[in-house]
């Protein structure tokens, strides 16, 4: 069986047994087709997501002061690496070479994106792998260069995807994969004013909107489903008591939907929501609190006070 229908027949595996629970679930790693990627990098460049921006500058800003106490020579790997624009910045402000950088992102466009923006800057050594995070990083571990430090990247506030006990076992994960002299540098997203996080996930453009639906659209392409885009709204909110934005597609009205691929069959009515999204905003002492007891032994932590986001270093010193 190739490659595509064999992540086709998870995919609607998955959509299955989610779109099954109460309420009904879409996992957000199936937004990153090739054109939800070019949706996501569209909603980075909007003026009220700015935590793409503010992460962008602090890595070029600390790129140095990152790497200045961890072990020579290094390596990098990125899980979801998206365009690449972030690694590209930290190794063009690190003021070194780097022997290998390996990109892991389940989008395939992504990666060719990120490969190409990085060997404009001069880097050759690139390796991908078109994996989920976890898989991708074992690859990494597997083609690490044994006298190198490995530098594991996880920007973007991606841990955010992930509730907090989810969060904890994949940083517990990634630190067991690693050894004396590694790091993990991870950014997250902070706890700011409401009106702020729905701004950015609820845009006035609507192409956070767009980006939402187009899951939808990924299903009818791939798994043969007949969903109405018009006949769904983009819904976004803030749970504070979770501490995360949620994103939601709610029906428009009472409808039938068919997903052969995933041999479902759904009844939608009115106002009913499908939950597709959740981002889950930190504390900068919760981030660190995260890393230390994953494992990690210390490290050091940058913050855009001004944008609400933070970079954190964890160390391996045994």
């Amino acid at each position: 069986m190739r490659e595509d229908e064999v992540e086709r027949r998870a995919f609607g595996l998955e959509l299955a047994e989610t779109l099954a629970r109460e309420p009904r679930q879409i996992p957000s790693k199936y937004f990153y087709d090739e054109l939800g990627s070019a949706l996501f990098e569209a909603i980075t460049r909007l003026p009220w997501y700015r935590i793409t921006r503010a992460e962008i500058a602090m890595l070029a800003r600390h790129a140095r002061e990152i790497f200045h106490p961890l072990r020579r020579p290094a390596t990098l790997a990125e899980l979801g690496c998206g365009s690449g624009e972030k690694i590209a910045v930290l190794v063009g402000e690190a003021g070194e070479t780097f022997p290998l950088i390996q990109l892991i992102d389940i989008s395939q466009a992504a990666l060719d994106t990120a490969t190409y923006r990085l060997q404009a800057i001069g880097v050759r050594d690139v390796i991908t792998h078109h994996a989920a995070y976890e898989q991708g990083l074992m690859r990494a571990i597997d083609t690490r260069p044994p006298d190198a430090a490995l530098v594991v990247l996880f920007l973007g506030s991606n841990i955010g995807n992930f509730a907090p006990s989810a969060g904890r076992d994949l940083l517990v994960r990634i630190r067991r994969s690693l050894r004396s002299g590694d790091a993990l540098l991870l950014g997250t997203d902070l706890v700011k004013p409401e009106r702020e996080l729905l701004l950015a996930y609820d845009d006035p453009l609507k192409v956070t909107a767009a980006f939402n639906r187009n899951v939808l659209r990924r299903i009818n392409d791939e798994l043969g489903a007949n969903f109405d885009l018009a006949a769904f709204v983009h819904r976004a909110a803030w749970n504070a008591a979770e501490q995360r934005v949620e994103a939601h597609l709610v029906s428009a009205r009472h409808q039938h939907v068919s997903i052969p691929g995933a041999g479902v069959e759904l009844d939608m009515r009115e106002g009913e929501a499908i939950w597709t999204e959740s981002s889950y905003k930190y504390e900068p002492a919760q981030a660190m609190a995260e890393g230390l007891a994953a494992g990690f032994s210390g490290g050091e932590q940058w913050i855009d006070r001004d944008a609400m986001f933070a970079l954190t270093r964890f160390d391996v010193t045994g």
